[in-house]
């Protein structure tokens, strides 16, 4: 058998081969972009006129709703095409037909998770609004890959041409979008349970699950070890704010990518005004505003799945071809129980044991209505009913009102599971404890909540009939946001803007100063322990304080935490918890040993920008010789893993690349419907070479943002049109 190493070193010779025969791509203008925009459009039934603004954001403006779903369709593909062929062949497991055969077993693992199980019972059971907006989106997408002149970069480097979508393919797409948060979880406790001792990792279960509350000194929970994935999002009520109106700020943290994983888009049909940001590939806006109404969302870290042992459960089997560039097509044969499909076939959750998956996005859910209906939600009352629909993934959603009275709420947006209310039992559940998916809890019987301010950052929520989930983040992002905003005093705007762009980390100085009281200093460590106290807890790039903080918690969880369990702890949300509480009792030996390291990082590096570094780079950025002619952003870096400007990181014991965090930001005034901003760690437009790729990225490390109004008459100054006409 050819080893993995070996098939992608002949992808990656492959490509660059490629590369050089079709050159390197050639800068485009906005006007030049928009030049490949076909705007003869078979089906439509009146003119879509769609506006650009200097970034290359769209106003999108239609006389129905199936019109304006075409011309949104006809932006994601002009914008992103290549990451909607990435996310369809992703849902479906066809990686292997552009990768080769390193893509094989992605492919296996991809369709055991059975993304599709549900699709044709959705598809049959959406609502004919609903179905006006899905046709109406791929027609769009299939309009520019029918009629488009040019196709993107990767296209040609990969030797593939783009193929028309369906709504089955639509629905596809939507459900990898609501990949449960617990697989990787999942994967990364099955790999640490298989290393470790039976004793030590039944001592250490039960504490995974409640490690953001562990009870250890004020502050250790929230040392930053780790990548922990996660989201802000914060409301002020009318009464609250300083300017009369609601306002609301969000900021999605997924991986930091080119381009990355959301665009900004304005929508405006009879009835519709909303404007807000946009994962491509989905049409619906998932963050932003219309005039009644502001919402955004963070993970819920929602328990929507279960692995069940299945080792004598009766199985059916059955084969999939799976088509594989530059060679003959492979046979894989997947297995399914009555419980899911037989997940630990695959690379993501392969385990000793035969396991199925049970997710609640194998059964049949309407996000996409739930969404539509969350555009066009006049009050919280009809944004609380229209997510009651809404399953996978789990939400925390937060919503604020227009108007002098307007309230501020949260809902938890999910279908949860009936469990009993009390920990997992282990990792692994008997098939007789295992719940079904036709006994799930909706969201209206879910915490809501309406306060003068709200906030969300994946803490724990309270007040649920069913367990929402075992593991969570600590709480010290949603404290610093309710710290900053809900002081008793009106809220301003700024303020508002503000904490988007905080790097202070109050709760670290609590495990700062335990340690400090501890450390004994040699001359050569003298300007490290002089840094750490002189430290106020923020990760502004200058600091030194930050830098050494890091490497010294850092340096002490190497040392007190064996290899398995640290690599665990340090991909759980909890787990940081867990490792200090090992800190908070370090030996003598271990801080002498760990401080001698960290003042060694110090006198090289200097301060936390020094090893804190942007790494924004489009995947082919990573090519040999030809990597070059490829967008990559470096640079220092603010924030760290618990700041409100989150820059995720793991351990730090010298430079590094951020690689997660805060990748979009939006913040809205609703005292008037155009005091609207938006920003992307990026830019809007996917296709290389093109002068909108990166053109945010300076916005973004100075803290500004793009005006975007919410009127579509307010878009009319923009400098660029495009007109679709039916033909």
């Amino acid at each position: 058998m050819i080893r993995p190493a070996v098939l992608k070193v002949a992808l990656v010779a492959s490509l660059v081969r490629r590369a050089l025969e079709i050159g390197r791509p050639p800068p485009q203008s906005t006007a030049e972009r928009l030049a490949n925009l076909p705007v003869d459009a078979p089906g439509l039934q009146g003119k879509v006129t769609i506006r650009w603004d200097p970034h290359q954001i769209p106003s999108i403006e239609a006389g129905s709703d199936g019109d304006l779903a075409f011309g949104v369709g006809v932006v994601h593909a002009h914008l992103r095409l290549v990451q909607l062929e990435v996310m369809r062949r992703l849902a479906s497991g066809r990686v292997a037909e552009l990768i080769g055969p390193a893509g094989v077993e992605i492919d296996r693992a991809l369709r055991l998770m059975r993304f599709g199980h549900a699709v044709p019972a959705m598809s049959a059971a959406l609502p004919d609004r609903s179905r006006v907006w899905a046709e109406g989106f791929v027609a769009g997408i299939n309009h520019q890959i029918a009629r488009a002149p040019a196709v993107p970069y990767e296209f040609r480097l990969l030797g593939v041409a783009p193929t028309p979508w369906t709504v089955a393919e639509l629905l596809l797409v939507s459900r990898l979008a609501a990949t449960d948060v617990s697989w990787l979880l999942f994967a990364n406790l099955l790999r640490a349970q298989a290393k470790m001792p039976a004793a030590a990792w039944d001592a250490l279960w039960p504490l995974l699950q409640q490690g953001d509350t562990l009870p250890v000194p004020t502050g250790l929970e929230e040392a930053a070890l780790g990548l922990v994935r996660g989201s802000n999002s914060a409301a002020v009520a009318a009464g609250r704010s300083a300017g009369g109106a609601g306002m609301i700020a969000s900021d999605p943290h997924l991986p930091t990518m080119l381009p990355p994983l959301w665009l900004i888009a304005g929508l405006h049909a009879p009835g519709l005004d909303v404007v807000g940001l946009m994962i491509p590939g989905l049409p619906v806006v998932a963050l932003g505003r219309n005039a009644a109404l502001a919402w955004g969302g963070t993970s819920l870290h929602a328990a929507s799945s279960e692995l069940i042992d299945v080792s004598a459960e009766p199985m059916t089997e059955w084969e999939e071809v799976i088509a594989v560039r530059g060679q003959a097509p492979v046979t894989v044969t997947l297995r399914e129980t009555r419980f899911g499909p037989v997940v630990s076939d695959g690379l993501l959750l392969r385990s000793g044991r035969t396991l199925a998956l049970r997710w609640v996005g194998h059964a049949v859910s309407d996000e996409l209505t739930a969404m539509l209906d969350v555009m066009r939600a006049g009050s919280l009352e009809a944004f609380r009913a229209a997510l009651r629909g809404f399953a996978v993934p789990g939400q925390t959603m937060v919503a604020v009102e227009a108007g002098p009275s307007g309230h501020a709420g949260r809902v938890v947006a999910a279908h949860l599971p009936r469990r009993p209310d009390a920990p997992m039992a282990g990792l692994v559940c008997a098939p007789d404890a295992a719940w079904g998916l036709d006994d799930l809890v909706e969201g209206a019987a879910l915490p809501q909540a309406e306060d003068e301010v709200v906030a969300s950052a994946n803490e724990r929520p309270a007040g649920s009939p069913v367990p929402v989930g075992f593991f969570f983040s600590p709480p010290g992002r949603a404290q610093r946001l309710r710290a900053l905003l809900d002081t008793g005093e009106r809220v301003s705007l700024a303020t508002m803007r503000g904490v988007q762009l905080d790097v202070a980390q109050p709760g670290a100085l609590a495990l700062r100063d335990l340690l400090l009281g501890r450390l004994r200093a040699g001359p050569r460590q003298r300007d490290a322990v002089a840094a750490l106290a002189a430290w106020d807890g923020a990760y502004g790039t200058g600091s030194a304080g930050a830098l050494v903080f890091e490497a010294l918690v850092s340096f002490l969880a190497r040392r007190l935490v064996p290899g398995a369990e640290l690599a665990l702890l340090t991909t759980l949300f909890s787990g940081r918890g867990v490792v200090a509480q090992r800190i908070a009792g370090a030996p003598p030996r271990a801080l002498r040993g760990a401080l001698r390291q960290a003042a060694r990082v110090l006198r090289r590096h200097g301060s936390w920008g020094a090893v804190h570094r942007m790494g924004l780079r489009h995947p082919l950025a990573m090519l040999p010789l030809v990597g070059r002619w490829f967008p990559e952003v470096g640079g220092p870096v603010a924030g760290g893993n618990e700041t409100l400007n989150k820059s995720g990181h793991g351990l730090v014991t010298g430079r590094h690349r951020v690689t997660f965090g805060a990748c979009a930001r939006h913040v809205s005034d609703l005292s008037q419907p155009d005091l609207n901003w938006f920003v992307l760690l990026g830019g809007q437009d996917g296709w290389l070479g093109s002068a909108t790729m990166t053109d945010q990225v300076a916005l973004w490390q100075a803290g500004e943002a793009i005006p975007v109004p919410l009127r579509a008459e307010s878009a009319r100054g923009w400098p660029h049109v495009t007109t679709l006409v039916p033909a």
